[in-house]
């Protein structure tokens, strides 16, 4: 018994214990009531980012004899995932009620995932790695599959539980092997090994490395392991999908940056070519792919890809100033992908989805404000300054350069302008289309409110980037 131990793992330990308290508070719930199941996980949310502030260790604590680590890096991840899964709630809510779909499982099974993310994202040990992404993963299957009278979903969510049973196979492999030719499977051990030992630096560490880019790969949504992505981002109710595009990023985000870099940063030399196939495939055939989607949940589908192969090279220059690229994108992305998502939801109402591109026809007409915040978001992915996104594309590009590969900088910027064509596609939509549907939106105050922040947060920290960059290379150093 530990007290150490116990004060570094504080966030995750109470937010076990506030999923128990919903879960069985839960079952005592009316469906008529069931918006205090919703109070009740923000609250557990809410919690859960208080006791993370207030257990912050100054630096870098490894505890649980190995497989447990604290350190700035797994703060800020965390902190995110919470808002993000706690902004989740808040924007599905009145959607879920609409559709008749508003039970405790959405919250409980958003919890359980969030867990997961802390665990993956303070993980130490290639296990405590797989269990954090195996809570995550289960939990993310079930909530595709929530709407069970939906063929689509279903189809979605079988699709999604055999292709991601394979790459969690893929990983566990990938991990016996690394264990096999280290003998160790806690990063600090692994990492040690690779230094100094010149013979642990052959083929079956090779062999594992690659089975373990593949676990990576599925779980960003990088090519050629994407196929999950547009389908369920599709099939899945826009709440589940905006789930799904948020949060679990970071989370991957940390997948790749402790296994590869905390864990088999010796072997960058090894790994780097590997992350290159597959960060330039994701950007290429996300972009061009993207341009053909007329659903629009597809195509952020497909953009989603294309921006992952922007985190990816910079993880791939190895060095921090890149690793600092790496987190500050993922972070922009989500803040910009939170709202896009939020803002379907905010068109969609109860038998009606407002899933297609079309469906933003004279949204100016409509309602110039939330317009204005769906250009806002556009412009950010675009990567169209002031906005964040448009620094997040910047400083990925000024990483990959400054480690000497002019090249794929090219390869980055042309990717942007393609990319800019279908972001500003639905922009055309919303303002020099006429509208096709004149229902009044439908969304409770608070969710108009935090939807127009979310929007608005994509120009004031891209107006003011500095903080957040200083932020993401702080933690990284």
């Amino acid at each position: 018994m530990n007290l150490t131990n116990y004060i570094a793992a504080a966030p995750e330990m109470t937010l076990l214990g506030l999923i128990c308290v919903v879960l069985i508070a839960d079952l005592f719930v009316e469906d008529d009531n069931r918006v205090i199941t919703f109070w009740l996980a923000v609250a557990s949310v809410a919690i859960t980012i208080w006791v993370l502030m207030t257990t912050a260790p100054d630096g870098r604590t490894v505890v649980f004899d190995g497989s447990y680590v604290s350190d700035p890096l797994s703060q800020v991840l965390k902190v995110a995932a919470a808002g993000f899964v706690a902004i989740t709630f808040l924007y599905a809510r009145d959607y879920l009620r609409a559709n008749d779909l508003h039970k405790g499982e959405f919250y409980l099974l958003g919890l359980f995932g969030l867990l997961g993310m802390m665990i993956m994202i303070s993980a130490n040990s290639l296990l405590t790695m797989y269990m954090g992404l195996e809570t995550l993963a289960l939990s993310q299957y079930a909530l595709v599959a929530i709407d069970r009278n939906n063929v689509q979903s279903a189809e979605s969510a079988m699709k999604y539980f055999v292709l991601g049973a394979i790459a969690s196979g893929a990983l566990l492999y990938g991990i016996s092997w690394i264990y096999g030719a280290t003998g160790s499977i806690q990063f600090d051990a692994i990492a040690e090994a690779v230094q100094n030992d010149p013979s642990v630096n052959g083929l079956p560490l090779w062999v594992g490395l690659a089975f373990a880019i593949v676990g990576i790969a599925f779980k960003f949504g990088a090519v050629p392991f994407h196929m999950w992505v547009p389908d369920v981002y599709q099939g899945a109710r826009s709440p589940v999908t905006l789930y799904i595009g948020s949060a679990p990023k970071l989370a991957a985000l940390a997948l790749t940056l402790r296994i590869l870099v905390d864990g088999l940063g010796g072997l960058h030399d090894v790994w780097n070519d590997m992350i290159m196939v597959v960060a330039v495939l994701s950007l290429l055939l996300g972009n061009f792919i993207a341009i053909a989607q007329t659903n629009i949940k597809r195509m952020l589908a497909y953009s989603t890809i294309a921006h992952v192969g922007f985190i990816l090279l910079s993880v791939f220059t190895g060095t921090s100033e890149g690793y600092a690229a790496a987190l500050f994108y993922t972070l922009t992305y989500v803040v910009a992908a939170a709202g896009a998502f939020g803002m379907i939801i905010l068109l969609s109402r109860g038998g009606y989805e407002a899933e297609n591109i079309s469906d933003f026809k004279g949204l100016n007409a409509r309602s110039p404000w939330f317009a204005m915040i769906m250009m806002f978001l556009m412009f950010s992915m675009a990567g169209v300054p002031p906005f964040i996104g448009f620094f997040g594309k910047l400083y990925a590009i000024n990483v990959v350069v400054d480690a000497g590969y002019t090249e794929l900088a090219v390869i980055m910027v042309l990717a942007s302008v393609v990319g800019a064509f279908y972001y500003l596609r639905v922009v055309w939509y919303m303002y020099f289309e006429d509208a096709t549907d004149k229902a009044v939106l439908q969304a409770g105050n608070d969710t108009r409110f935090v939807l127009s922040v979310n929007g608005l947060a994509v120009l004031a920290l891209g107006i003011l980037p500095g903080g957040l960059w200083a932020l993401c290379q702080q933690v990284m150093l």
